[in-house]
């Protein structure tokens, strides 16, 4: 059986300190990545409802022409 010595012990723990270290970055990406994302995310909702805003005062307006040249159909 290998004898367990101090040094032994240190090397395995400098290594799993390095691991660590290595893992402390990527998750450190991963982080920005993921706020990088969320920020695109929340930028495309808020086109998206700038978007549904226009489309609603473009159909209010058509309702109104249509009104105004007796196009529409009313139902009564």
């Amino acid at each position: 059986m290998v004898e367990v010595s101090n040094e032994l012990i240190y090397e395995i723990l400098k290594s799993v300190q390095q691991r660590l270290d290595t893992m402390d970055r990527k998750l450190d990406e991963v982080k920005t990545e993921l706020q990088s994302v969320r920020g695109h995310m929340l930028a495309m909702q808020t086109d998206i409802h700038n978007i549904y805003s226009i489309l609603e005062r473009h159909d209010e307006r058509l309702d109104r022409i249509e009104r105004r040249l007796e196009l529409t159909d009313t139902v009564q």
